[in-house]
């Protein structure tokens, strides 16, 4: 290989290298934020939401002492605090509107965050913090996708022949995940995860009588699953049938139906282990990896079918040349 052969390929190198760079860390905010949706988890599964009664500092100083709930509370805090450092980081290595978006989301949710302290734990305000939450690990797993350098160079191995879409189902499927974990996070702030105290059936009926509003709204988490349930078989079933051959949609789409199904044996586990700590926190950190492995399935199905379309369209518009008739042809 001559010389300005290999110092092009040392420039393509070296300009690939901080793509990488930026990549690894934003899959690393993206593996942070899981993590600090875990530790959230277990602030309101030990129920030590008010055990540090001010903001933003502990009982006034930045580190105090950590037993009780306070670990709990303060190390949430502490551990939203390197998320916040880590997201900023990211925005201005990457410059782009959805980095400042993830900034700006995780700003929002530091303010709904105190505001829940400072308010004694509101039940609008508790679940606007936790829906917030959500929509920023979104934000971030979106992040760590785009920033792949693979991604702006990405097209459908199946080149201009159009293939049934996934994206408006693999969408729905993500739409509806995300409004069964706000269901979640309303019958969690409203203490009714035990208001119906057996699993599967409640109150040993398939529909039971529902007096009070946390049995209702228990009740409306367990058939939000089986909405969730509804959509996520088919969207898996289509991805296998269409999409089986391509792993960028292949591997979300088992992924989802792994977690859901671990998903649902961690809700019956904490129902019948009275909302033990442990299953109780990770049925909602899978809850959000869930939810994750949709989003992904979805974007990527659609930047799929996109460049599908584009690759149709480009294909279409090729100008056929025209052969002249041989001399002596008939009209």
């Amino acid at each position: 290989m001559s010389d300005p052969e290999n110092a092009a390929d040392r420039r393509d190198f070296g300009r690939a290298r901080p793509k990488v760079g930026l990549h690894r860390f934003a899959i690393l905010n993206a593996g942070a934020t899981f993590c600090l949706i875990f530790v959230g988890g277990l602030v309101t599964s030990t129920g030590s939401a008010l055990a540090v009664p001010d903001w933003p500092l502990s009982f006034g100083k930045f580190f105090p002492k950590l037993e009780g709930g306070v670990l709990y509370e303060h190390g949430h805090r502490m551990f939203a605090g390197a998320v916040t450092i880590l997201t900023l980081t990211l925005m201005v290595g990457m410059v782009r509107n959805l980095a400042i978006a993830a900034f700006g989301l995780i700003l929002l949710q530091a303010v709904l965050g105190g505001l829940t302290v400072l308010l004694r734990l509101p039940l609008a305000i508790a679940v606007a913090h936790a829906a917030t939450a959500q929509a920023f690990f979104c934000v971030t797993v979106a992040l760590a996708l785009f920033s792949n350098p693979t991604w702006d160079g990405l097209a459908p191995p199946w080149g201009a022949h159009p293939r049934p879409p996934i994206a408006p189902l693999a969408c729905a499927t993500t739409a509806a995940i995300y409004a069964q974990i706000l269901v979640g996070a309303v019958m969690r702030h409203m203490g009714a995860g035990l208001a119906i105290p057996d699993f599967p059936l409640a109150f040993g009926q398939i529909f039971p009588r529902l007096e009070y509003a946390p049995q209702i709204i228990n009740f409306a988490h367990r058939v939000g699953a089986l909405v969730v349930l509804a959509l996520i078989v088919p969207t898996a079933a289509r991805v296998l049938r269409l999409y089986g051959d391509q792993p960028l949609l292949r591997r979300p789409a088992l992924m989802l139906v792994l977690l859901f199904a671990a998903q649902v044996c961690l809700g019956a586990l904490t129902i019948l282990s009275g909302r033990a700590v442990l299953p109780t926190t990770a049925h909602v950190a899978v809850g959000a990896a869930v939810l994750a492995c949709s989003l992904v399935l979805a974007l990527r199905s659609i930047k799929l079918s996109g460049l599908a379309v584009g690759a149709a369209a480009e294909q279409a518009n090729i100008p056929r040349v025209r052969v002249a008739p041989q001399q002596g042809a008939r009209a």
